[in-house]
């Protein structure tokens, strides 16, 4: 008789558990036998097991999908991974709400492996924080710069805060005047922060949309098309 995957429980030495340390390959290998609804994350070498993800984190990570995605259907050679398994290295094995990259022939760092997981730095990462607010803001970022990604963007919804940071540069975007941020390594990428914030999608999309139609996304297309 077999057994579904979610109501078999593994021997307590095969469970992972919060402040568990472990090595990317120990990690993977007892992930891969959790129940399908288990979300776990290493953070450098340490286990951080998942708390259930409410109705608000949801929407917010609906309206992200919705901004960044519409950038990467208009942006050909560059990705769009929604909440999929992330290895960075032998000490970090993540599941970032959105992860954006570029193809590697048009220059981007990550790629697939030979079991379909997404290996290596992307360019961009976004994290929608409600109770992990401490360890997107610190954990995950430390070890997003140490692994060489771009941009990292953290929507915090308690308090209602947007951080954007070029990770490289050691410092923090801000909106312009108007209120918009403008993604560096991913020109024509524009969030209207207080929009994004207020879930409020008309002005969002709005923005989005000219930032798609500016001069600097056109030269970017340009530019990755050059080198597919």
């Amino acid at each position: 008789m077999s057994i579904a995957k979610e109501n078999y429980q593994l021997p307590l030495e095969c469970q992972l558990h919060s402040g568990d340390h472990l090595s990317q390959t120990e990690f993977h290998s007892l992930y891969v036998q959790m129940p399908e609804k288990f979300k776990a994350e290493l953070v450098g070498g340490v286990v951080f097991v998942a708390t259930p993800l409410g109705n608000l984190h949801g929407e917010y990570h609906a309206q992200a999908i919705l901004l960044f995605g519409l950038y990467t259907a208009r942006t050909p050679g560059v990705k769009i991974t929604d909440n999929a398994t992330l290895i960075l290295g032998e000490e970090d094995e993540v599941q970032p709400d959105i992860s954006m990259r570029m193809v590697p022939e048009c220059g981007g760092k990550a790629s697939l492996t030979k079991d379909g997981y997404l290996q290596g730095a992307p360019e961009l990462v976004v994290e929608i924080a409600h109770s992990s607010r401490a360890i997107d803001l610190f954990n995950k970022k430390e070890r997003y710069t140490k692994r060489g990604v771009k941009e990292y963007v953290v929507v915090s919804l308690q308090p209602m805060e947007i951080f954007w940071f070029d990770l490289p540069g050691s410092k923090r975007y801000t909106a312009n005047n108007d209120g918009v941020y403008q993604s560096v390594i991913f020109p024509g990428l524009w969030i209207h922060g207080e929009a994004l914030l207020q879930l409020q999608s008309e002005r969002s999309l709005e923005i989005i949309n000219a930032g798609l139609a500016s001069p600097e996304h056109a030269a970017f297309v340009q530019q990755l098309d050059g080198k597919r």
